[in-house]
């Protein structure tokens, strides 16, 4: 789960297909994850006016919609991708810096933190600790799935 649509993902409608989305696709093959076996979507729905970071009405307004979604969808794992996703997830008003690296859990699901493929493309600096909560999530996988 993301934290919102791009300018990309606005235009056509779906979550991660801009250059974030690509690198989000390479991150998944990194762990031998498969792009469609996977559901992904974002925590706002609607593309903030100017890119801004949503605010509190719309994060709101969009909460019982992803609520409602991971209830059918029953995912394995919950992975929250940003501060808003992460916050959303956790309830803890905390920077994803300080709520990655440790495991949370929502509605009875595992929720694993890291960074935005946006910010990783500005900020290369830390794909090395997306690469170590990347492991997480593949370690998670495997310890759920009985390594299938």
């Amino acid at each position: 789960m993301g934290e919102g649509p791009g300018a990309e993902e606005d235009r056509e409608g779906r979550p991660f297909v801009g250059p974030a989305g690509q690198l989000l696709t390479k991150m998944l093959q990194a762990i031998q994850l498969d792009r469609q076996a996977v559901f992904i979507t974002n925590r706002v729905k609607c593309r903030p006016p100017g890119n801004r970071n949503p605010e509190p009405e719309e994060l709101s307004a969009c909460f019982p919609y992803l609520k409602e979604q991971i209830r059918l969808i029953k995912p394995l794992i919950l992975v929250a991708l940003g501060t808003f996703a992460a916050q959303g997830l956790t309830g803890l008003d905390r920077s994803i810096s300080a709520l990655r690296g440790k495991s949370y859990f929502f509605q009875d699901t595992i929720c694993i933190p890291s960074y935005h493929p946006a910010f990783l493309l500005r900020s290369p600096e830390f794909k090395r600790q997306a690469w170590e909560d990347l492991q997480e999530i593949r370690r998670e996988y495997d310890r759920l799935t009985g390594g299938i």
